[in-house]
């Protein structure tokens, strides 16, 4: 390995500058990201993560009799950890066999007076269908939670997504944009609900300095590193360590303390964002251009499928590109001949919530549910990064790669 080599990163982040971490200034990144939503009010928690579990937490208080919250089975393993944490029981949903998104049969075969929850997530800035499934919801009781995680700027109707189902979570974490290095934005479209939010928020959330300090140092860190002269250092070197030991768990980041913290994000970081904020809505326009160029490059492959919103009148943001390829075979054969190349592939998740050995426990019965197409989905699934540091030379290599790219028994 030399200094010079590049590692793309797996998202297209939005770089800070060093003006955004002076200590001084307005801190109302609430108000500000308020404004830039189109809502009147949102809460600012210390992740994502921890804006589920405030959700899941008024809403029990509000249902207290129902217990189970449906997710999709293909998501982040910190949603069923997040729904374990809060004493109740996740139910796995199968996935549409030709969008990423909930299979609307499957939904109604989880669903029942049990259900307090159901949680569509918007994968990788793909829209998600809420409208679809929101008359299923609404017909057993239940509340619909957005995961606008990775989908802070995506828009359906010409609206924010998040103000179709009843509440909404985004992430300020690294990689998704916006970031305060972990952050999450909870709101909810209806005053009522929104008052028991924040009293939630009031009544649970406090200040921790070990933690605020923690990720403050760690927020100067991305800063400071994530540029293409030091991002191998940090991200590529790990990434290629992982890989050599064949764990593709932690190489997709899947790897999860047990235990999710919940605190209050501090000013400081919310003085970053702010500053952020005001060339984010920039930043996934030149995002949304690089990506329908290079649409249009990969769709003339053969194969290869350029996964697309599942909602219409929706207009995702760009922070990678999502393929389907032919067979897990050839993305595996993919991901082992160039994952450690530098090109920005990743894997969303690298597995169905069923098949991580780790988290088990927390699924309990949902360890059961039928979920045939999301594991097929997981097989098949790539992501390839839309960064603006992907070059043009780097991704006609990629494009070549998936031309050449054959299963292990059909290129011997």
């Amino acid at each position: 390995m030399t200094a010079s080599r590049i590692s793309v990163p797996p998202t297209a982040g939005l770089p800070l500058r060093w003006s955004d971490l002076r200590p001084w200034g307005d801190a109302h990144l609430d108000r500000a990201l308020a404004g830039w939503l189109g809502v009147d009010e949102l809460l600012l928690e210390c992740s994502g993560t921890s804006a589920l579990m405030l959700a899941l937490r008024t809403l029990q208080q509000l249902a207290p009799e129902r217990c189970e919250v449906v997710v999709p089975a293909y998501t982040c393993p910190l949603v069923a950890m997040a729904v374990a944490q809060c004493g109740l029981q996740p139910r796995l949903c199968d996935l549409s066999p030709d969008r990423l998104d909930m299979d609307g049969q499957a939904l109604d075969a989880v669903l029942s007076h049990r259900t307090l929850a159901v949680v569509p997530t918007h994968l990788g800035g793909r829209v998600a269908d809420v409208a679809s499934l929101l008359p299923r919801a609404q017909a057993c009781g239940a509340y619909v939670i957005e995961d606008a995680a990775q989908a802070l700027g995506a828009r359906v109707q010409g609206r924010s997504v998040g103000l179709q189902g009843d509440i909404a979570l985004f992430s300020l974490a690294v990689g998704k944009g916006l970031t305060t290095y972990e952050g999450g934005v909870l709101l909810a479209r209806d005053p009522a609900l929104m008052a028991a939010l924040r009293a939630q928020h009031k009544a649970s959330i406090r200040p921790q300095l070990a933690w605020e300090l923690r990720r403050s140092l760690e927020l100067l860190g991305y800063a400071a590193a994530f540029r293409p002269a030091l991002l191998d250092g940090v991200y590529g070197a790990p990434l290629r360590r992982s890989l050599a030991r064949g764990d593709w768990v932690k190489a997709a980041g899947d790897d999860f303390d047990s235990r999710i913290p919940q605190h209050s994000l501090g000013a400081w970081r919310r003085r970053v964002g702010l500053r952020a904020l005001a060339r984010l809505r920039t930043h996934w326009e030149q995002a949304q251009q690089q990506a329908q160029r290079r649409v249009a490059q990969l769709r003339a492959l053969p194969g290869v499928e350029v996964l697309d919103d599942a909602a219409p009148q929706a207009q995702g943001i760009w922070p990678v590109i999502l393929l389907r390829l032919p067979s897990a075979a050839q993305r595996d054969a993919l991901l082992h001949a160039h994952w450690a190349s530098g090109w920005g592939l990743s894997l969303p998740f690298s597995q169905v919530l069923p098949d991580y050995a780790r988290y088990a426990p927390v699924l309990g019965e949902a360890l059961y549910d039928p979920v045939p197409q999301a594991r097929d989905w997981s097989q098949r699934l790539l992501a390839v990064s839309n960064s603006a540091w992907l070059s043009d030379a780097l991704f006609a290599q990629l494009l070549d790669a998936l031309r050449q790219t054959r299963p292990p028994s059909a290129a011997g």
